[in-house]
């Protein structure tokens, strides 16, 4: 039996999220904690904020990762991965919880790559698409013909490829591929193009920020989002995070490249069940739960 524990990523948050664990005091101790990092009280607006509130990338992205790491704290000796990988956002979360990151670095690096991408986002107007019911191969293909800045940018799973770029390039993607025979290519309400060549400027400033942070060797190995392999080097580790923001998240092979290595359970912490229904995409056969405290 093998576990592999999966964290969300942004669009996984709800207001509620996080407050039945703060009941637990090691979790209210962490949750006040971050509090003091972040500087005003994220905890209230994720307990009972408003969407609106959440909705800011400055708050989405500490906030899922502070409900996913916390989560993971508190289950103690129950959490016991023999691999973990998170959806972008998420791979932060994942090497708090498999200890390659401390609780309070990893929360300030998930604070400067939020800052980062909103300012990469409010420099350029950028957006994304998710392509549905076509093969990736062809996504790629289409997107690469096209003179405009689009590439594929979230593999979710078979079936479901979100692309990322600018305005025009995602609007000549979607007419081309919705001509390929793609079931949908819907624009998401998103600040901007994530995973794709536009996080450049973040990718830099979030460099500076990766290299001067401690990486330890994980408990586990993290299959990280740029090519779906794991990892326990802290060189490697810290190289493939920095590329994570300009590069695609391949979660439909980090899947794939878990299950082949011998996971029959994954576990999802944090937010909502979305990776859950990504795995079962995959293999509608392997187990997936929700962690919870008992």
């Amino acid at each position: 039996m093998k576990r592999a524990y999966i964290f969300p990523g942004q669009g996984a948050q709800f207001v509620g999220m996080g407050k039945d664990l703060y009941e637990n005091p090691k979790a209210a101790a962490l949750f006040e904690q971050a509090n003091e990092i972040i500087g005003f009280r994220i905890s209230d607006i994720m307990f009972s904020g408003t969407d609106e509130e959440l909705k800011q990338t400055n708050v989405t992205q500490p906030a899922i990762f502070l409900h996913s790491v916390i989560l993971a704290k508190v289950l103690g000796d129950d959490f016991k991965p023999d691999m973990v990988a998170g959806h972008s956002l998420g791979e932060f979360s994942a090497l708090v919880a498999a200890n390659a990151l401390s609780f309070e670095d990893g929360l300030k690096l998930v604070i400067a790559r939020a800052n980062a991408m909103q300012k990469a986002c409010e420099a350029q107007p950028s957006t994304m698409a998710a392509i549905l019911g076509l093969a990736d191969d062809v996504v790629e293909k289409i997107c690469a013909e096209i003179d405009a800045v689009v590439v594929p940018a979230n593999y979710n799973c078979p079936g479901q490829l979100v692309i990322s770029g600018s305005i025009e390039g995602i609007d000549l993607a979607c007419a081309k591929l919705t001509e390929a025979g793609a079931k949908r290519a819907l624009k998401l309400n998103v600040g901007g193009a994530f995973h794709s060549p536009l996080m450049e400027p973040a990718k830099i400033e979030l460099q500076a920020a990766i290299e001067a942070t401690n990486i330890a060797s994980p408990i586990c190995p993290v299959y990280q989002n740029v090519d779906a392999k794991p990892y326990t080097d802290p060189t490697e580790i810290k190289a493939n995070l920095i590329k994570q923001l300009t590069g695609a998240v391949r979660w439909t092979q980090t899947v794939g490249n878990v299950l082949a290595d011998g996971a029959t359970e994954f576990v999802e912490v944090g937010p909502g069940n979305v990776l859950q229904g990504l795995v079962k995409k995959v293999s509608r056969e392997v187990q997936t739960s929700s962690a919870a405290i008992a």
